[in-house]
Order: C-alpha cells, then sequence, then structure tokens
C-alpha cells in the first residue's frame, strides 16, 4: 500500500511538472497568437526561430528561458560557430542541454526504478544526478566533436583549394576572382573551407576590407594554418611581392606538413594495436594453444 501511494505521488507530480513546463515554455495566449498571425515575429540575428511547431522551435524556446554569464555564452556561441552552426543554433543547444538533463533521469526512474519501486534509495538517487549531469555535459561533448571534425576536414582540404587559388591567379584573375572560382568547383562546393570562403567573397563585395574578412575567418575556424594564410596574404599585398609565389610556396609547405601528419599518425597506429592484442587477441591465442594441453593434464592428474 505504501508503495502504491508513492507511485501515485511521484505520477502526480510528474504529471503537473508536464503542464507547467508545457505552458511556461511552449504555450501562448490567444492575444499573441492573434497577434502573430497578423504581424509575423521578425527572425533575430541571434534567434533564428524555426517555424512554429517543429522541435527545433521548441528547443529554442526552451533556451531562451536560460540566462548565462557572457563570458559563458560567448564561448558558447564561438563553439557553434567553430563548429558550423551560426548564432541561431545558441538557444536550441541551450534547450538540447536541458532538455536532455531532463530526460535522461526521468527515463531511468520509469525503466528501472518503477518496476523495482525504489524511488528514494541511496542508489536511485545517486544515479538520476549522474544521468542529468550525462544529460547536460552530453551536447558539450558532442559540440567539442564537430568543432575537431571540421577543423580537422578545413586542414585536409586547404592545400587543394589553395592550389587552385594559386592557377587562377597565375591564370590572370585577380585574389578575389580566385577564391569566387574555386568555391564554385563542384568538389569543393559543400566543403567547409569552401563555405567559409564563400562567406569571406561576399563580406568583401558588401564593402568589407579583404584582409579583415580573412582574419574573421580564422577567427570562426579556429585552425592555425588559415591565420597563417592571412599573414601571408596580407604579407604579400603589403610589400608587394609575388602572390601566386608565395600562394605555391605556402600550399607546398601544407602538403608537407600534412603528409607529416598522416606518417604520425602511420606510427602512432603500432603503438594503439598493443592493447586490443592484449585484450582480445593473445588471450584467444592462449586458449587455442594451451586449450589441448590443460585437458591432456588434467586427465593424467585424475
Amino acid at each position: 500500500m505504501l508503495y502504491l501511494l508513492v507511485f501515485s505521488v511521484f505520477v502526480s507530480v510528474l504529471l503537473v511538472s508536464a503542464i507547467l513546463c508545457y505552458y511556461a515554455f511552449f504555450s501562448k495566449s490567444a492575444v499573441a497568437q492573434r497577434l502573430e498571425e497578423f504581424f509575423p515575429r521578425p527572425q533575430s540575428a541571434k534567434t533564428g526561430m524555426a517555424p512554429s511547431g517543429t522541435w527545433a522551435y521548441k528547443l529554442a524556446r526552451i533556451g531562451e528561458k536560460v540566462k548565462l554569464p557572457q563570458k559563458e555564452e560567448s564561448k558558447y556561441v564561438k563553439a557553434l560557430v567553430a563548429a558550423g552552426f551560426r548564432k541561431d543554433a545558441f538557444y536550441r543547444f541551450l534547450g538540447a542541454k536541458l532538455l536532455l538533463a531532463g530526460v535522461l533521469p526521468l527515463i531511468y526512474l520509469l525503466a528501472v526504478a518503477t518496476p523495482t519501486r525504489t524511488f528514494f534509495t541511496t542508489q536511485t538517487l545517486l544515479a538520476t544526478a549522474f544521468f542529468g549531469i550525462i544529460g547536460y555535459l552530453a551536447p558539450t561533448y558532442w559540440l567539442h566533436l564537430k568543432v575537431k571534425a571540421r577543423q580537422l576536414e578545413i586542414f585536409h582540404t586547404l592545400p587543394d583549394i589553395l592550389d587552385l587559388v594559386t592557377l587562377c591567379v597565375e591564370a590572370g584573375l585577380s585574389m578575389d576572382a580566385a577564391l569566387i572560382r574555386t568555391t564554385e568547383t563542384p568538389q569543393f562546393r559543400d566543403n567547409p573551407l569552401a563555405i567559409e570562403i564563400r562567406q569571406v567573397t561576399m563580406e568583401v563585395r558588401a564593402g568589407k576590407p579583404r584582409v579583415e574578412s580573412l582574419k574573421d575567418m580564422a577567427l570562426r575556424t579556429r585552425v592555425e594554418d588559415i591565420g597563417s594564410f592571412t599573414t601571408m596574404v596580407t604579407q604579400a599585398e603589403r610589400f608587394g611581392t609575388s602572390l601566386s609565389h608565395a600562394l605555391r610556396t605556402f600550399s607546398d609547405e601544407l602538403r608537407t606538413k600534412r603528409r607529416q601528419t598522416a606518417e604520425e599518425a602511420a606510427a602512432k597506429t603500432t603503438i594503439k594495436l598493443i592493447f586490443p592484442l592484449i585484450m582480445f587477441i593473445f588471450p584467444a591465442l592462449l586458449v587455442v594453444i594451451l586449450g589441448p594441453a590443460v585437458v591432456q593434464i588434467s586427465r593424467i592428474f585424475q
């Protein structure tokens, strides 16, 4: 009877919390809905709200309720930009963190604690807190992986794109025209670096100095070689040196660096294979080799 009472209280609190969350985050008043029909809400540069009713919109509504310190908010925004997302993903990211922090403990309670009726034990409380922390930190870890993957793709693509830029400059095109021509190549059309270069060319067309646009690209991508490329272009224009020669030299250096990185990764493979060999392959070999001998010895002693 006591367990039934506790379970009933738990379900009641859960339903009340769900209703309050719905009205706090998702519901709109009749006046607000009517006004939005006649005066659609403009998309902000920071929120970039998705269409109403979608999961992205609901996540953004949840994220808007969170007020982070300016320093931490700026850190998340820069990380999202480095991962290929713009500022419109900031509130969705916060909403995903809060949603996972609440959903994972709830799943644990419904799947484990409810059948065993162990709601207030130390193990249940610790597990609930653990899954809440995991749900809150998981999007941050995922974002870190996305940033690293995008930086690696930009690093591997930069020498090839610079080769095409060099060919275009040697053929008589200007630097801006060479960048535009390179980003229109089919093999680089959806590449992260081509997308960043396309943004640089649009900023230059709008009147922004090319050097500042390249510096902003280096800050967005957080790739060291992009910063070196910006410095090289700036110095070539300042001192009047041959831009095509500087581009070719720089692309050769990047290609050498890429090859050295690949050789370093190949050299580390041997060390990384030691642990799988010890954990999985050697025990099987020992069983196959020593198994018959152990059987024979056991028969002798019997």
